[in-house]
């Protein structure tokens, strides 16, 4: 049909959507990167006057079409609405411009492209475990193996013991359920031969923990499928692993594959959490602890379904778990066995959050989160419908306390209050959604992407640009037209003209001979690559490795591993890479002073350029090194604004994009961020050396911002800014608030606008 026809280079825009800087983006609403994506969308045919309808034809009737809530059941402006006759290609308009929408568009197409694609897009949501776990013991054969992929909170163990009991196997009678760890392997193997023999059941849990005898149990199931007739057809073998690596392939594809997803969504994790404790065991207590308890069901959902906007949401991802909630009931019951007066809510609030779920957590900042979360919690308020919603006042949105009352009534509130899924439920700004939505795109193609077959032809098939083009033109723009291997520094030639060698001048050498090592493996991978595709060598794995990461828009591993952490495709990293060179011809030409401004989003090693503040600052004033830390207050000044250096012992510094907030220039603080701005850019920031304030002593009024390089936070953390707020620093803590340094999507705007 005419809805799902498309050639070659549609296709392969939709799996890489290859943003392609360099043009002008003029429209104020649309983000850079969402630009830069509609000028790689113009190189198709069907598209090229696309960027012009935007831009010039009808620019308010696209903004329009663009801030819709689902746009992809909105028509397009102009004679694109003719896209909704054609599913394919609008996918392509959804991928460049609302990624965060592509996963529901991409259900819609299956359901209208492919014959039964509703039977694609449900598979078996509508059936339970149990019904589906029976289904699949009847398709299974004694060669066919069922594996199960264990998710949280899963346990196909009761499973398989209840559909065994219907079927007459009974536990250690037919039906073996060996946990593999140190020496169970001898077990696991006299189990198999036994069953194989008699036509038992075996379970063989968590195989992920021996993949070296996995090898062993895949040439044994080898040698029982060979057997042929010798199996007896009752033997079944059932399998449960954690997602890992170290499987024999050999053995997941002659298996039944499983996986129960525990569910999503605050709702169902709070019934599933409050239903964990059996009805008899709640109905007659205290009133208080009841309360109580409601208020840890939605702590404990909270932590989890956190989790799934990424870094924004926990910096690691941590297996928090229905074990943790039992844990801290537990706990509280004790407290309630006693004669209690007084809630002792600091200690509840310790205990929860520092033993049972911080037991967990391995970052300072997500201690400090989850910390954030109980304080909000565990108070008076909660015995007295406290609102749990943090700092929700004036959104229209609310989930609180219910008065004490029955088992069943709580599960009935649950049910009645918790209607939509929201990000303000977890202190999260909305835009949130749109984060994690995006990234579950990114996810999805990178995956299909990875699943194209290698060839030097077309990346997808025929019809395409090939993987040699693509590395043509690279080697062309990079050694040709940028001629990089020019732009190498002289390292002696720069030592000679520096005066006196303070931290500045250390700093700036450094990335000096970081760059120059970085060049020098850009320039020889591709000089190397030319002479393979000339003929002159021969193409190797590594040349290999090269084009393919080339034509996917990908920063080759090679130069990856002597850059800088960025999550860039590979024509935004170049760009950027040119930018950081000109930062440092700039400070070659004049090597003894500091810049008027340090743009520190453009150096491999911001941390070094902030030490070196403290440095000048701890010579000028006698002061130690470690009893110092950077203050940061932020001007109102772009960086054409700026007319000399700062004063000794502190600098100013650009390159701040705040996630998850934005900055409110005229009145100097956080605020809110605005509907679908992901990232919102600082201006110019006053970084000066300070002693660090003595405990308890920290200004209140400021929000401690991490700052990380990159959109992963966890192990790019660069330093603690302080931000002024106007509202309780807690609120922003919940919000997941960063300062991140490289953004392919902001445009580095050194100018006011």
């Amino acid at each position: 049909s005419t809805q799902s026809t498309w050639d070659q280079n549609q296709m392969q825009f939709l799996l890489t959507c290859a943003p392609k800087p360099g043009v002008e983006n003029n429209l104020d609403w649309l983000p850079t990167q969402a630009w830069n994506c509609v000028q790689r969308l113009v190189e198709i045919e069907e598209f090229r006057s696309f960027a012009q309808n935007m831009e010039k034809d009808a620019p308010l009737r696209f903004k329009d079409w663009y801030n819709e809530l689902q746009p992809e059941d909105v028509k397009l402006p102009l004679e694109w609405k003719k896209l909704d006759q054609q599913l394919f290609q609008k996918l392509l308009v959804l991928r460049a411009l609302r990624p965060d929408r592509i996963t529901t568009a991409l259900n819609t197409f299956i359901r209208q492209a492919l014959p039964l694609g509703d039977t694609f897009v449900e598979m078996d949501s509508k059936l339970s475990f149990e019904q589906i776990l029976a289904s699949s013991v009847e398709d299974s054969t004694p060669n066919t193996p069922i594996f199960f992929i264990l998710s949280p909170g899963a346990d196909p163990v009761k499973e398989v013991e209840k559909l065994g009991k219907k079927k007459g196997f009974e536990p250690n009678k037919n039906l073996w359920n060996v946990a593999l760890g140190q020496g169970q392997d001898v077990v696991a193997m006299a189990k198999l031969q036994l069953a194989q023999k008699d036509g038992h059941w075996v379970m063989l849990q968590n195989i992920h923990l021996m993949p070296r005898w996995l090898i062993t149990l895949e040439k044994t199931l080898d040698a029982f499928a060979m057997e042929g007739g010798g199996n007896n057809p009752n033997f079944r073998l059932f399998l449960s692993a954690e997602p890992s690596k170290g499987i024999p392939i050999g053995i997941l594809d002659r298996s039944i594959k499983l996986t129960n997803e525990p569910p999503a969504g605050l709702k169902a994790n709070m019934k599933r959490a409050w239903i964990y404790f059996p009805k008899d065991e709640i109905e007659d207590k205290d009133p208080r602890l009841k309360s109580i308890l409601f208020g840890l069901c939605f702590f404990h959902s909270i932590v989890i379904e956190r989790r799934k906007f990424g870094p924004m949401g926990w910096n690691m991802f941590y297996p928090f778990n229905i074990g943790d909630l039992r844990d801290s009931y537990n706990v509280l019951n004790k407290y309630f066995e006693g004669a209690i007066g007084k809630i002792p809510w600091e200690d509840l609030t310790y205990i929860f959050g520092e033993i049972m779920y911080g037991g967990h957590i391995v970052d300072d900042w997500d201690r400090r989160l989850c910390r954030a979360y109980l304080e909000n919690l565990m108070k008076d308020g909660l015995l007295d419908e406290l609102e749990l919603f943090p700092f929700v006042e004036g959104k229209g949105i609310s989930f609180k306390t219910p008065p004490p009352s029955t088992y069943e009534k709580y599960i009935e509130y649950m049910e009645n209050t918790l209607q939509q899924e929201t990000p303000i439920a977890y202190g999260l700004h909305p835009n949130a959604e749109i984060g994690f939505r995006s990234a579950q795109c990114n996810t999805l193609f990178n995956v299909l992407l990875e699943l194209q077959p290698r060839d030097s032809g077309a990346v997808s098939g025929d019809g395409g640009k090939g993987k040699n083009e693509f590395a043509k033109d690279l080697i062309k723009q990079v050694i040709e037209d940028l001629n990089m291997k020019s732009l190498v520094f002289s390292l002696e030639e720069i030592k000679g003209r520096i005066e006196e060698k303070g931290p500045y001048q250390n700093v700036f050498l450094q990335e000096c001979e970081y760059m120059n090592y970085l060049i020098h493996e850009i320039v020889r991978s591709l000089e190397e690559l030319n002479k393979g595709l000339n003929g002159e060598l021969t193409i190797s794995e590594r040349m290999e490795q090269l084009m393919d990461a080339i034509a996917f828009d990908r920063v080759p591993a090679t130069w990856t591993k002597l850059a800088y952490p960025s999550k860039r495709g590979l024509a935004s990293w170049l760009m950027n890479l040119m930018r950081r060179i000109d930062q440092l011809n700039a400070w070659k030409d004049d090597p003894n002073n500091i810049p008027r401004v340090t743009i520190v989003s453009r150096l491999f090693n911001p941390q070094s350029f902030l030490t070196a503040i403290k440095q000048v600052f701890a010579r000028k004033a006698q002061q130690e090194l470690n009893k110092l830390m950077i203050q940061t207050d932020v001007l109102k000044k772009s960086v054409e604004e700026i007319e000399a250096p700062a004063r000794e012992g502190s600098a100013f510094v650009f390159g701040f994009v705040l996630e998850g907030a934005r900055w409110d220039l005229q009145g100097g603080n956080l605020e809110e961020s605005k509907p679908k701005e992901m990232f919102s850019m600082m201006p110019v920031v006053h970084c000066r050396a300070v002693p660090i304030p003595p405990e308890g002593k920290e200004d209140t009024r400021s929000y401690m911002c991490p700052v990380y390089i990159t959109e992963d936070r966890g192990r790019t953390y660069v330093f603690t800014a302080q931000l002024k707020t106007k509202v309780n620093p807690r609120k922003w803590i919940l919000a997941g608030v960063s300062i991140i340094l490289d953004v392919e999507s902001v445009a580095e705007e050194t100018k006011k606008r």
